[in-house]
């Protein structure tokens, strides 16, 4: 069993990507040891780790958050393995990640103020954001939000939208956090059917290695480039060749090379080992894609 690491922006979390199922739908939060010990086995097995002040069960990733160094908490290095090997334990056991229905633990994790927050995200969604989205051939839904640093996670459809997504979703957090002030960040993950529809075009984008990759971009690499207007979606990955598109400011762009090979490649490549070289398939000039020839 390979499980994939990824550190986050607030050092004291972590993800761990066992490169199978974790959770069937929807995402879990469990502040404290008592509440995992009732509800998941999984999260029972890593609250028993010295040092974990916090799990968090996905449909494909479990987040683990440390006591904090100011707090005389461990360091990764010695958290990190302990952590790998609780998760591996807990797959070889054959035990479920939850006992009963998500459902009962996803209301169960939300306080009473804590679900009217999760309401009125939920029907702003409903009523004003997902009808347009569904109009311009996209979609949207609620998936979690957490309480402690007022980030919505929602996943989003982008498959068949005729505007930029990257725009799109940025528009979405702004009309979130105005209407709803403890929002304060958005998270976006993409939707079962689309990514279907991406894996069976694409074999390449099935990978933990696209997976990596689509991480980095959303983490990283679009938000920086965000303020320039552009953002970059990948493509396909075939063999050891990961394929590119640039959008938005970046499409056209007189530096669009020098940001690629300098900048994006140079992160995908450090993220993901295996891949030999980054290609970009943008249109610049507004002529034929090469890449799509034949498909």
């Amino acid at each position: 069993m390979f499980i994939q690491t990824l550190p986050l922006k607030d050092e004291d979390r972590m993800q761990f990507l066992p490169g199978r199922q974790v959770m069937p739908s929807g995402s879990v939060l469990f502040e404290t040891a008592e509440a995992a010990k009732e509800k998941s086995p999984l999260a029972d097995r890593l609250f028993g780790i010295p040092g974990v002040a916090a799990v968090e069960l996905g449909e494909d990733q479990v987040t683990v958050t440390k006591i904090s160094s100011e707090d005389k908490g461990p360091m990764w290095i010695q958290l990190k393995p302990m952590v790998l090997a609780a998760i591996m334990d807990h797959y070889m056991t054959g035990m479920p990640v939850i006992n009963g229905s998500v459902e009962d633990i996803e209301v169960g994790n939300y306080s009473e103020e804590d679900l009217i927050i999760v309401n009125s995200i939920k029907n702003l969604l409903e009523e004003r954001i997902q009808p347009q989205l569904i109009e311009d051939g996209g979609d949207v839904a609620f998936k979690t939000f957490d309480p402690e640093d007022g980030t919505a996670v929602l996943e989003m459809d982008s498959s068949g939208l005729s505007t930029p997504a990257f725009g799109t979703q940025i528009k979405i957090e702004n009309t979130l956090k105005h209407f709803v002030p403890e929002v304060t960040r958005v998270r976006f993950e993409r939707m079962q059917k689309e990514l279907a529809l991406d894996e069976n075009e694409r074999p390449g984008l099935q990978t933990p290695e696209a997976e990596t990759i689509r991480v980095l971009l959303e983490t990283r690499i679009n938000p920086a480039i965000a303020a320039h207007g552009g953002y970059i979606n990948l493509i396909d990955i075939q063999e050891d060749t990961a394929y590119v598109e640039m959008a938005g400011g970046c499409q056209g762009c007189g530096m669009a090379d020098a940001t690629l090979k300098q900048g994006v490649e140079v992160e995908i490549k450090r993220a993901v080992p295996s891949i030999a070289q980054v290609l970009d398939v943008t249109d610049h000039a507004g002529g034929t894609n090469p890449y799509y020839t034949g498909y």
